[in-house]
């Protein structure tokens, strides 16, 4: 039986989360119908505008996404802080990006006076919406029924779109959130949908690659770590902020040139159908990791598949099993074998 949504989410465990949708019918969300010829690929870019405008407008940012034929894979990074320090006026501003909120929300936003039980009403509302700005199911939920939506207008059907809920994973540590970002980004290549990373389109990867090359030269960034100067990074994804040091700002404690260099190497190892030799810019990383190359792969080419709810090391998964309501550690066998 699926477990609720309130005991797959604990961001005093984790802000970060691997959620996947996928289409219900034989027609394709994206691509090009077998069946029938018919292309949906405008889709595509609907979807990959939308999902990175979402995250614009709630406290949660896109780490890595990837828009496939009947699905689509986004990892997300909630930002408790940013929302617990926004000002109501930022709340009710973002909800009516969403909505059209009510007489009294659109009545504040006007500038115009409030009545003692107006404003008493309206604080009612921005603690209500504060808290669903920074939920996931949320997020998914708007942005699932926008496509649905559309995808039922431009098909001239009814009924349900999406094969039920959104799948959700936990990535408790570096590793799993490494690990889970390349077999999101690389998703394209396993499906011979791309040959190499940079050519995927609609893929995190792309847009992070496209736009470091678009304001920095290459000899630049691929002989030193300025990339993770976060206003050569994508504005509308969550940023690497380079190795663990006093003071550094928000974002993934990695390098992202580490990243490009670790995702081209496994792209190669997926295309060639092996495991082959661990070149010089991707051994450090992965000894730095701790996961064998073998490991990488498999986890590369296999994360969804090999872990239900919470995924880490064991570490990890003994510190954040009571967060999530937990009464046995899960996962225990494959985070021996593949994170340790």
């Amino acid at each position: 039986m699926p477990r609720p949504r309130k005991s797959q989410i604990a961001v005093e465990a984790t802000p970060y989360y691997h959620c996947v949708s996928r289409c219900v019918r034989r027609a394709f969300l994206c691509g090009e119908d077998r069946y029938t010829g018919r292309s949906y690929d405008h889709r595509r870019v609907f979807i990959e505008s939308e999902l990175l405008r979402l995250g614009q407008v709630f406290y949660l940012d896109v780490v890595a996404y990837a828009v496939m034929e009947n699905h689509y894979h986004v990892v997300l990074f909630i930002d408790a802080e940013s929302q617990k320090n926004a000002s109501p006026k930022d709340i009710v501003t973002r909800w009516h990006q969403l909505h059209k909120g009510n007489a009294i929300s659109v009545k504040y936003l006007q500038g115009d006076h409030l009545e003692p039980h107006e404003t008493d009403q309206l604080n009612t509302y921005v603690d209500k919406w504060r808290e669903q700005l920074a939920s996931i199911s949320w997020y998914m939920r708007v942005l699932n029924e926008k496509v649905a939506r559309m995808a039922n207008i431009e098909d001239d059907v009814t009924g349900r779109f999406w094969e039920g809920r959104f799948k959700c994973q936990a990535l408790l540590d570096e590793k799993a959130l490494l690990s889970c970002m390349a077999y999101v980004d690389l998703n394209p290549v396993r499906s011979a949908m791309a040959a190499t990373p940079e050519e995927s389109d609609h893929t995190s990867i792309k847009r992070r690659v496209s736009h470091l090359k678009a304001d920095s030269e290459p000899s630049s960034w691929q002989k030193n770590h300025r990339a993770e100067d976060h206003k050569i990074q994508p504005a509308n994804l969550h940023p690497f902020a380079g190795n663990q040091c006093e003071g550094m700002p928000k974002g993934i404690i990695f390098s992202l040139v580490d990243y490009l260099h670790l995702v081209d190497w496994t792209a190669r190892q997926i295309r060639d159908d092996k495991v082959g030799a661990v070149d010089s810019s991707a051994e450090p990383i992965l000894k730095r990791l701790g996961i064998s190359p073998e490991h990488w792969v498999y986890l590369s080419t296999h994360f969804e598949s090999q872990f239900k709810g919470l995924v880490g090391s064991l570490h990890s998964l003994k510190a954040a099993r009571e967060h999530f309501g937990r009464q046995r550690t899960p996962n225990i066998g494959k985070s021996i074998l593949l994170f340790s």
